[in-house]
């Protein structure tokens, strides 16, 4: 669950440490002090959106760190040891963003990807937004979360696989089906080319050995008289260094008999003499196999025309031409397959066959997980004023299918405006929506894995007996996992098993959010304001003191 959370110059917060309870608690306070920057600075933290708009006026960053204990959360876990990082003592999650927009992130102090954030998140927090029942008026979104609450995204994933493989093949065949004089002119030109590139038959170790042997043949005489003269020098002349230094030697030797000091010396110089000896001998070896050879000069410097010559006709550089051999022959062997019209057919044939027999699978499990979910829901929805409301999962059929399956899903209600099941944009109120919406919320976190639910004002458009149903049920959320509720609604804050408010100060000139954990009278002060508004009588305490009581 969430422990602790860090924000610093985010928005409105300048520096702020919140630690988290379990169980269900509420945010409250006046519109626009923050309530939801909270969220926002949450959903930072895991990876969601960030520029540097988010960054408070005045500040060069903004941070927000997020502390989780992984108690409740084995995916996490698995995720933190699959990328080798240290799961005990629990999950550190840290963004930063600046003023250029570059934001940055970190899971237990290592950097990590924006995407390896977002996966590591997904275990830890689910966050429903206030708006989250407009996003069900689209198709896609209502399968998405179909697949998500039954546990149909691996599938999905394979259907969406052997769709693109099949309709790779098709388009293949088409090609082959259509072009046939274009690809044999193709396969004709690519054909001369591997033989040319092959008789050629260079390779890029070759190129390297052919420069330096040319770079010895060409300076040979250079190399012979510079190994003569350096012999003659050394060790072969009249004043010989070798000669000389061997008689310096020696003097040392015979004077350190009088002053020790000099013993160092001869060292240093019968060292000297022992490697200028077997300079010498290298040398001597050097010079005997030193010899000019004109006719394998020749010989490279014909097969350096040629390579030269290849890559000019190719317009590459040398050391290419053996990629551009290994291009042209596989080249050659899709074009050779594709010239097998039947070939392509049977695997065309075959991939189609795959696609089918596991889009069914998946049609068979959204069958029987839209059935299940339509009755969750509807169940829900009877505790919230939704009496009579039927709520349907229509699979439609898509024609041919596509990456997500056989069909679309169509959210439908029947019930509220006549018996027949119609899409759900089309017979439910602003009001009606968010009370479907919430109960979709409620029953898919229900199933979902992980352990934090995060609700951004998702009672909008509830209130009286409606809103005291919403807080029961998400308190009884509350009792196996922990939830936080962004909320407006008295009835839904008087639930909480723990409640903060956030208020908005000016001081210098700057807004800026507090939050403050409200305990006892405080609480009983708070609810009275959302119940009465902003002249607060001992009737709206005493409805607080009842709410409080009741819940």
């Amino acid at each position: 669950m969430l422990c602790r959370l860090t924000i610093r110059d985010f928005v409105l917060v300048d520096r702020l440490e919140l630690e988290f309870q379990a169980g269900f608690g509420t945010l409250t306070g006046e519109t626009g002090a923050g309530k939801s920057i909270l969220v926002d600075a949450l959903a930072f933290a895991l990876g969601e959106r960030a520029d540097s708009s988010l960054i408070r006026t005045g500040s060069e960053r903004a941070e927000v760190t997020a502390e989780f204990a992984l108690e409740r959360s084995p995916e996490a876990s698995e995720w933190l040891l699959a990328h080798d990082m240290d799961s005990e003592g629990g999950l550190l999650l840290r963004r930063l963003v600046d003023a250029n927009g570059r934001s940055r992130a970190y899971v237990n102090g290592s950097p990590v990807t924006v995407q390896q954030l977002r996966e590591v998140a997904e275990a830890l927090v689910d966050i429903h937004g206030q708006h989250a029942h407009q996003s069900l008026m689209r198709g896609e979104a209502q399968r998405a979360l179909l697949d998500a609450h039954a546990r149909l995204d691996p599938l999905l994933a394979e259907v969406g696989k052997a769709w693109r493989v099949w309709r790779a093949a098709r388009t293949t065949l088409d090609t082959a089906s259509n072009d046939i004089e274009a690809l044999a002119a193709e396969r004709e030109q690519l054909a001369w080319q591997a033989d040319e590139l092959a008789a050629l038959g260079f390779s890029v170790e070759e190129w390297a050995t052919l420069n330096d042997e040319h770079k010895r043949l060409a300076h040979a005489a250079n190399l012979v008289d510079g190994a003569e003269h350096s012999l003659q020098v050394l060790a072969e002349g009249e004043s010989a260094c070798e000669a000389r230094l061997g008689a310096v030697a020696n003097r040392i030797d015979g004077l350190a008999e009088y002053d020790s000091a000099l013993c160092e010396i001869g060292v240093l110089l019968h060292s000297a003499q022992a490697e200028l000896a077997e300079a010498i001998s290298s040398l001597r070896r050097y010079a005997s196999r030193a010899e000019l050879d004109p006719r394998r000069l020749a010989e490279i410097e014909q097969r350096i025309d040629a390579v030269l010559g290849c890559a000019r006709k190719f317009r590459c550089k040398p050391e290419e031409l053996p990629a551009l051999l290994a291009r042209c022959q596989e080249r050659l062997a899709i074009l050779g397959a594709a010239a097998d019209v039947g070939a392509l057919a049977e695997r065309v044939a075959a991939a189609r066959g795959d696609y089918e027999r596991l889009a069914r699978r998946l049609s068979d499990s959204r069958r029987e997980a839209a059935a299940a979910l339509a009755g969750e829901v509807s169940q829900v929805m009877q505790q919230l004023a939704l009496g009579g409301g039927r709520f349907e999962v229509g699979l439609v059929p898509v024609e041919g299918g596509n990456a997500a399956g056989f069909e679309q899903i169509e959210f439908r209600l029947a019930g509220l405006a006549g018996n027949e099941a119609r899409p759900l944009a089309k017979v439910a109120s602003g009001g009606e929506l968010s009370r479907i919406s919430l109960a979709i919320q409620v029953v898919t976190s229900q199933a979902a894995s992980v352990p934090t639910l995060i609700f951004d004002e998702v009672d909008v458009g509830i209130g009286g007996g409606v809103a005291e149903i919403v807080g029961r049920l998400l308190r009884e959320l509350g009792a196996d996992r922990q939830v936080l509720c962004v909320t407006h609604l008295p009835q839904v804050a008087a639930r909480a098993n723990w409640q903060w408010q956030v208020s908005k100060s000016t001081e210098a000139g700057e807004v800026r959010s507090l939050v403050t954990a409200l305990e006892n009278q405080a609480r009983v002060e708070e609810i009275a304001r959302m119940l009465g508004g902003i002249e607060i009588t001992e009737i709206t305490r005493q409805h607080a003191k009842e709410l409080l009581g009741r819940a």
